[in-house]
């Protein structure tokens, strides 16, 4: 990483402390990009195993940078959770990092980056980071479930009272993408297509096959962002013992799922990318039963 951008040459662990007198010490290792894209760099805004360095985490405000820079300035100071490669924990920092990584060896804005080398050869016309004004009709009501009547209503989060805005002040590789099925579908069979789609090719097959190895084997994982069966790739969860995961499918599935009850996978050996898009916020005392099991089931229930 440090390579990209050098103030992460002398990453520092959190050994204990408090928030005001932390105690650090050097990193015995620097953070790669593949650390980054497997969530293993020690990154972690876990309040419960690692309570101070969520907190010093926490301090830094990241979602009030004005820039992919600036949130790497922002990161570059927080001190880490533990050695990089040794520990999974999810967080959208990573991703950010990457983004700006994506900046820098490109020359380019990552929006533009996006735009030239993914959005454009897949024919992806509706992913954007601001929907224009007069197709924001288009953007579907973001709901959840209220506290006290159980009804659903408008969630109180930006995108649903505002669709199509602009979610933050810089566009970030961990969210504020607006996008539709159709568009999602053409990205997602690229994966399933080993890197190829609409005629272009994005990816090698071999760059497609470590994205989706799972990059978690032997390492303590923090039980945040995959679950039972399943280990994590480089992106993504990757099945590892559907037995044990307790839902059909195959070894090897790649996929992931949003805040919203958004679901993907991706199915390489079944030729198979299923996507399911709910567009609701788990919340209140009685939400909505989670339908991405069922979902899924039937998906592959149909697979002669």
């Amino acid at each position: 990483l440090s390579r990209f951008i050098p103030a992460f040459a002398d990453s520092q662990i959190v050994i204990r402390g408090d928030l005001q007198h932390p105690q650090l010490a050097p990193s015995p290792r620097a953070i790669t990009l593949r650390h980054l894209l497997s969530h293993t760099s020690g990154l972690a805004a876990d309040s419960l195993a690692h309570p101070l360095a969520a907190q010093l985490l926490g301090q830094v405000e990241v979602d009030g940078a004005s820039s992919l820079k600036d949130v790497a300035d922002r990161l570059a100071k927080v001190p880490l959770a533990d050695v990089p490669g040794t520990h999974f924990h999810y967080e959208g920092g990573n991703t950010d990092l990457l983004a700006r990584v994506v900046e820098v060896a490109s020359g380019q804005p990552f929006a533009e980056f996006l735009q030239q080398r993914i959005f454009q050869p897949l024919g992806m016309r509706d992913t954007m980071f601001e929907v224009p004004p007069a197709a924001r009709a288009r953007v579907v009501d973001l709901l959840t479930t209220d506290d006290e009547s159980g009804a659903l209503r408008i969630a109180r989060t930006l995108s649903a009272e505002r669709p199509g805005v602009r979610l933050k002040s810089y566009d970030g590789g961990a969210g504020g993408l607006y996008s539709t099925a159709a568009d999602y579908l053409r990205f997602a069979s690229m994966l399933r297509n080993n890197g190829r789609g609409n005629g272009v090719r994005l990816l090698s097959r071999k760059t497609v096959d470590l994205m989706m190895a799972d990059q978690l084997a032997g390492l303590e994982s923090s039980g945040q962002g995959h679950g039972k069966g399943e280990g994590f790739g480089l992106g993504g969860y990757v099945v590892t013992d559907p037995a044990a995961r307790g839902k059909l499918g195959s070894v090897g599935q790649f996929g992931w799922s949003g805040a919203a009850s958004t679901y993907f996978t991706v199915d390489r050996r079944e030729k198979l990318v299923a996507i399911l898009l709910l567009q609701y916020l788990p919340g209140g005392e009685t939400p909505l039963p989670t339908l991405s099991t069922p979902f899924f089931n039937l998906v592959y229930q149909a697979i002669p």
